[in-house]
């Protein structure tokens, strides 16, 4: 692991300041060949934020009315990377009107005054290729109006940076920013005149990438299902891009598209949006299937793993499990301790969720998102599967250690349905259980019987957990099984104690049930949503009780009681309300 505040990493930052000032010597490129398609998908609401001057990137929220975006002190690293890679491009051309662009042009213009010399965080290889596919995404957008300097200095700082990324792009970080840069240097070679030259290696350079970056499942390292998503999303650009200019497309390239495509089915829920695991959110509004759509690719996955997660599904019900260990090493920075959780989706309303990443509202909250207490699955004793470590001094974030090492799976049919069964060993080093999980769905898709149990089941881990029960003076290792709900679900706690009733705005009612041996509670939660102001309030149930023997086992069900009526229509879901 490289130590950001070494050698290494600070031969990089020199040489990303050097080939940065080369770079101001390219000669200005004399326009586009073909009038670029822009392809990015931005958000009205918040393009409507910004025009306001309401900045809100990286978990801060800084209100400045009538302040230039690059007059605002950043007030953390992450911040001014967010500033610097251009992606809030997409939400002003969201918003498209006259005042809208005029807005966009005096920001795009006052970034090349101000750092297109060479100068500036934003000089570097992950922020240069999201900058570059931005601008030349929505060139005809910034454009349209301006004099003739005006366009030339637009097209010299594209020239400039294209010529910035083909010295630096090798050492862009692994996984999406290294996609970024590749695709954002393709863009360039094929639509700015003079850089033809460029786009050769980059196409080499993107096709060994897909190679070696997306595994046989395809998926990466990072199993974020959302960063798998923009990966799928910025090949299928690059190759369409080729198609349109006369380019062969790789066939490792194709091939990593064909791989993915099934992958992104797996982790689709049934309301069209993607299971919020290790980093990820469940994307934008009609994303995905649009990428799938543009992609061309028909074929499902196997049955098994798709990136370590496995999919039931049955008539208007999907519950997808991350039924693996967590990503390692540099790969966890975003991962989350979350082996054996599930989510489950009715329709198009989620039900059980994740509480999702909180890195968009600070360190903190990220950190909380990232534990198992945050998940639908079981907690023992107050600890995660997996622990985190050491912070990185440049990122902050911290890798994943102690997680699971050994997590067996098989999906298989059951006699009424479809039927997942895993386990992991994160507790064993701790306490000498393994917890096993058992998930059966319903043909009809109208139940899911649980079965949680907490196993000692060697000789050693006996005696593991023999001395965790003499630390509890025999009392017991307290356990929680947490299941997380939408913030859009109402739910009661009813017959006492025996059950949980819980209300979708479709209209169906769902009801949580347990073999009663145990303490069933509602207690407070959040749903941690990417383009909000702050954490939404929600509720989760929590089955919680104490394990005294070598082995203890939690049966659970969720049932549907009410379907939904036939004259609801249950089409959208509501818009982000960037006020709550």
């Amino acid at each position: 692991m490289s130590d950001p505040n070494g050698f290494a990493a600070a031969k990089a930052r020199f040489l990303n300041r050097v080939h940065a000032r080369l770079a101001t010597r390219t000669r200005a490129a004399t326009g586009f060949v073909s009038s670029p398609e822009p392809r990015t998908i931005g958000s009205f609401a918040k393009g409507r934020q910004l025009v306001a001057g309401n900045y809100l990137f990286a978990g801060y929220l800084i209100e400045a009315p009538n302040t230039s975006i690059w007059d605002v002190r950043s007030p953390d690293p992450t911040f001014e990377n967010a500033l610097n890679g251009f992606a809030w491009m997409d939400d002003l051309a969201a918003v498209g009107d006259s005042s809208t662009r005029e807005k966009a042009q005096t920001w795009l213009w006052e970034w090349i005054e101000k750092y297109g010399k060479g100068s500036g965080a934003g000089w570097t290889p992950d922020l240069t290729g999201r900058r570059l596919i931005r601008w030349i995404n929505h060139a005809l957008f910034v454009l349209r109006g301006q004099e003739a300097d005006a366009s030339e200095l637009f097209y010299r700082s594209l020239a400039q940076q294209t010529t910035f990324l083909s010295k630096r792009w090798h050492s862009a970080s692994p996984g999406l920013p290294r996609f970024e840069a590749l695709t954002g240097m393709i863009y360039a070679g094929l639509s700015l005149e003079g850089m033809e030259e460029l786009a050769k290696p980059a196409i080499k350079a993107l096709a060994k990438e897909c190679a070696t970056q997306v595994d046989s499942e395809g998926g990466l390292l990072t199993r974020n299902p959302e960063e798998l998503l923009s990966v799928f999303t910025l090949l299928t650009w690059a190759g369409a891009a080729l198609e349109e200019a006369g380019h062969e497309i790789p066939k490792s390239h194709l091939d990593a598209i064909e791989r993915i495509a099934p992958t992104l089915r797996t982790l689709r829920h049934s309301d069209g949006g993607l299971a919020r695991f290790h980093g990820g959110g469940r994307g934008q509004e009609g994303w995905l299937d649009h990428a799938l759509a543009s992609a061309g690719v028909k074929t499902s996955q196997a049955d098994g793993l798709s990136m370590g997660f496995a999919r039931l599904s049955a008539g208007r019900t999907s519950v997808i499990v991350d039924a693996a260990a967590p990503p390692s090493g540099d790969a966890s920075r975003s991962g989350h301790a979350s082996t054996l959780a599930f989510e489950l989706t009715s329709g198009r309303r989620p039900l059980v969720v994740s509480c999702g990443s909180g890195a968009s509202f600070g360190a903190e909250w990220r950190r909380a998102g990232r534990a198992t207490p945050s998940h639908s699955t079981v907690i023992l004793d107050g600890y995660s599967s997996a622990r985190l470590g050491d912070a990185d001094r440049a990122s902050s974030l911290e890798t994943l250690v102690d997680a699971p090492k050994h997590v067996p799976i098989e999906v298989s049919h059951a006699p009424d349905g479809l039927r997942f069964q895993g386990g992991h060993d994160g507790f064993e080093a701790i306490h000498g259980l393994t917890h096993a999980r058992t998930l059966e769905l319903t043909f009809d898709g109208r139940g899911l019987a649980g079965e949680d149990m907490l196993l000692a089941l060697e000789d050693t881990q006996k005696k593991r957990f023999d001395r965790s029960m003499d630390n509890t003076r025999l009392a017991g290792i307290p356990f929680d099984v947490r299941f997380h709900l939408h913030p859009e679900v109402d739910a009661t706690l009813d017959l006492g104690g025996a059950a949980v009733s819980m209300a979708l705005k479709s209209g169906e009612i769902w009801v949580l049930r347990h073999d009663g041996k145990f303490n069933l509670s509602l207690e407070p939660s959040v749903y941690l949503e990417t383009g909000r102001l702050k954490p939404r309030a929600t509720h989760q149930i929590v089955l919680s009780g104490r394990s005294v023997e070598y082995a203890t086992r939690i049966r659970w069900s969720l049932s549907k009681a009410q379907e939904t009526a036939i004259g609801v229509r249950d089409l959208n879901r509501d818009e982000i309300d960037l006020t709550e």
